[in-house]
Parts: structure tokens; C-alpha cells; sequence
């Protein structure tokens, strides 16, 4: 039964094992890293001359390539520095202000409606970087033009509507006297530490937060098995860390508990999308073997796909429902049937 149902990183950078969609917590507005973008792949950092590759279909710009860079596990190019990657989507938006947020190492431009309304060429190592635009109601054309240089490898590209920042929704522990803003600085053991949209491994990843630099804490959360996670801040993305990494300024003991957008899931709109396990699947509690295992299902077995999480560009987790019980299962022993893209990322 199957038990589930990378080129040095930059200046001392970034963690081998970190694959850079969508910011979400309970109770708040998620961000979006899109869907069904096009890949183009150029040999060198100009974007001169046809592209070497192209790949279809990608569910979010969200990647950190240790080496040459690759889709779905295949490598796309013969080299891991000096290439180019054009991305290319139609997507929609609302009618408001958006902040767009990116995390990139070594250069970006970012274009809507063919116009060029960001720039960062100041190379690695990795940036987290943001710019608003206002945007009308319907569908726009988007691009992001990515330039590796050397080292590091690093891309995500996300939005949200601006001022839905999530709130801080918990109870601190009553003290007799008071007590500072809990925060946290990343262990030097470790180069970078994923920050996700929930508290689990298989939750999608927001961003990096980095070593020697000190994060606001706002909550934990001990629902994986034998893991606490916790809330914090990066720069204006707030996501959650594991706390094996985190250095605390306070007894984290004392930091409220607060839930995730995993906690919201459970009663799913129907996607119209059909997944079938290829083994024998376990389905759990959330998207993590660190939880609950609520049963398996049967291989061949069609059951309701109703959300999923993405990691490096490719499904992680699905959400399904199967003989009543509603749960996740790892999602590269899956197959879908239907537009995956009607399926949201979480």
C-alpha cells in the first residue's frame, strides 16, 4: 500500500528541499497564484532566438529549482544558470486594488495587458518584493519574464485584493504581568524555512523565510502529529513555519492557538472534477501523513475532487470524499478527470 493516501543554494541561501500559491488563513481573503500558464524556456538570459521548451498547463508560478530547472520532475534545460522563463496566463480579477507579491532570485518583469508595470534586475540573492495596480473587472493578460543568473533559482508570483490582510484571531494566555510581542528568528541550522498556507507539509508554500532576521509571531497551531506550527510574518505574507526551526523571544506555550483555512473546508462546492487513485490510497484528516488516517480507498475508485494544494508547480494534495468520508490524498498517485483548473488551490 502506498503510505501517502535541490545547483548549492544562493550566499548560504536557501533550503534544497523548499519548492516555492495561495496566501490563506481562516477567516480571510487567499491569494492567488493563478492557473493554466505557459512556460517558455531560453538557453540564455535575453529570451534570444526560439525557445528551447515550452510547457502548458502549470498551475502556478511557484518554484525554486536547486539545479536546471524542471517541470513535473522533468528537466527542461542542460544547464542550471543563465536561462530565461517567459510566463504567460489569461486570468480574472474582480474590479479593485490588488497587491501583487514576489519572491524571485536573481531578476523579474512583470507585465499586464502588455504593459511592463514591474522591474527587478538587482540579481540574488532571493527578494520578496510587492507592487499595487489597480485592475477592472474581467480577464487580463498576464506575464512574468524570469532571468537565472547563477546560484539560486527562485520564482513565485502571487496577488491578492490589498488591505484584506489576514487578522490575528486568538487568545493570549492571561499574565500577571506583561508580556512582549512574541516573535521568532529562523535557526541558523537551517538555510531557509518554508512558510505555507496551513500547518501541515503538504500545505502550499508562500514564501522563505530567511535566518537572522526577526518575525512577528501570531499564533500556533499543533494539529499535525508530533509538529507545532506557527503564524508569522514575512515581509507582509503570513503564512506558517514548522516550529522545529523557529527561536522564540517569548515561551511559545503562551502563543494563542489559532485554525487554518483547512478548518473551513468542510462542506466543499462541487468542481465537477473526477479524481481515480492509480494504488491503493489513504485519506486523511489534512493534507499531511502527520495526520489522522481516516481510512483508504480502493484503486480505480472515482471519487469527487474538490480542493487541492500545489508545491513546485504540481499538485500535492487533493481533497475527495469517499463512502462519506471527506479527506485528503497525495495527489501524484492520483489521476483527474476534468479541467483540474476548476479545482481551487488552497
Amino acid at each position: 500500500m502506498n503510505p501517502h493516501g535541490g545547483k548549492a543554494m544562493k550566499r548560504a541561501g536557501f533550503l534544497l528541499s523548499l519548492m516555492l500559491l495561495i496566501f490563506a488563513t481562516a477567516l480571510t481573503v487567499q491569494a492567488e497564484f493563478g492557473t493554466n500558464w505557459r512556460a517558455r524556456f531560453w538557453d540564455n538570459t535575453s529570451f534570444s532566438g526560439d525557445p528551447n521548451e515550452t510547457r502548458e498547463g502549470i498551475a502556478g508560478i511557484n518554484f525554486n529549482w536547486p539545479g536546471r530547472p524542471t517541470i513535473g520532475g522533468d528537466e527542461i534545460l542542460d544547464q542550471a544558470n543563465n536561462f530565461s522563463v517567459r510566463f504567460n496566463s489569461t486570468q480574472n480579477f474582480n474590479a479593485d486594488t490588488y497587491r501583487f507579491d514576489i519572491a524571485v532570485d536573481d531578476n523579474v518583469r512583470v507585465f499586464i495587458d502588455g504593459e511592463q508595470v514591474f522591474e527587478d534586475f538587482t540579481g540574488g540573492p532571493v527578494k520578496v518584493l510587492s507592487f499595487t495596480r489597480s485592475m477592472t473587472a474581467g480577464s487580463h493578460e498576464l506575464r512574468v519574464d524570469f532571468v537565472e543568473n547563477s546560484d539560486a533559482a527562485v520564482i513565485q508570483f502571487q496577488w491578492f485584493p490589498q488591505g484584506t490582510a489576514p487578522t490575528s484571531i486568538y487568545t493570549a494566555v492571561p499574565s500577571a504581568t506583561p508580556v512582549p510581542p512574541a516573535t521568532a528568528v529562523v535557526s541558523a541550522s537551517v538555510r531557509g524555512l518554508a512558510v505555507r498556507t496551513g500547518p501541515y507539509l503538504g500545505a502550499t508554500l508562500i514564501t522563505v523565510a530567511v535566518p537572522g532576521q526577526t518575525y512577528p509571531v501570531i499564533a500556533r497551531n499543533p494539529s499535525e502529529d508530533g509538529m507545532t506550527w506557527y503564524l508569522i510574518n514575512v515581509n507582509g505574507q503570513v503564512g506558517w513555519s514548522s516550529g522545529r526551526y523557529l527561536e522564540f523571544n517569548v515561551d511559545p506555550g503562551g502563543i494563542g492557538v489559532q485554525g487554518s483555512v483547512f478548518d473551513t473546508l468542510d462542506n466543499p462546492g462541487d468542481t465537477g472534477v473526477i479524481a481515480v487513485p492509480r494504488s491503493i490510497m489513504n485519506i486523511r484528516a489534512r493534507p499531511s501523513e502527520r495526520t489522522a488516517l481516516l481510512g483508504t480507498i480502493p484503486w480505480g475508485a472515482e471519487v469527487p475532487l474538490y480542493n487541492r494544494t500545489v508545491q513546485g508547480g504540481q499538485n500535492r494534495w487533493f481533497q475527495v470524499r469517499y463512502e462519506g468520508k471527506l479527506g485528503w490524498v497525495f495527489a501524484p498517485y492520483v489521476g483527474a478527470r476534468g479541467d483540474i483548473n476548476n479545482v481551487p488551490i488552497r
